[in-house]
């Protein structure tokens, strides 16, 4: 999605990025794409009720949080590669 505030240089520049996306296979240039995300880890404090004819499983809502975790994902899509690390932390070491 372009913000709001986007001008010319920011969808130019933008193009740019997605005309590498198009690029043909060449093994010599990779395609290298990088990204991370933090996600809360939970734990269920209660078991589901089943699923019963006419009535879907059901889940309460309370849960019982046990920290974060950081995944960070190198990823060749032309090449069929993808690595991903999950960490503890999110320091610049664990990003390098």
């Amino acid at each position: 999605m372009i913000p709001p505030d986007a001008n010319a240089a920011f969808v130019a520049a933008m193009e740019d990025v997605l005309e590498v996306y198009t690029r043909p296979h060449d093994p010599d240039f990779p395609v290298v794409c990088l990204d991370e995300t933090s996600k809360q880890l939970i734990a269920e404090t209660r078991v589901p009720i089943p699923v019963k004819p006419g009535h879907p499983a059901r889940h309460d809502y309370e849960y019982e949080r046990n920290g974060t975790a950081n995944l960070f994902m190198m990823f060749a899509p032309l090449e069929g590669f993808r690595h991903v690390k999950v960490t503890d932390r999110h320091t610049a070491l664990d990003y390098a």
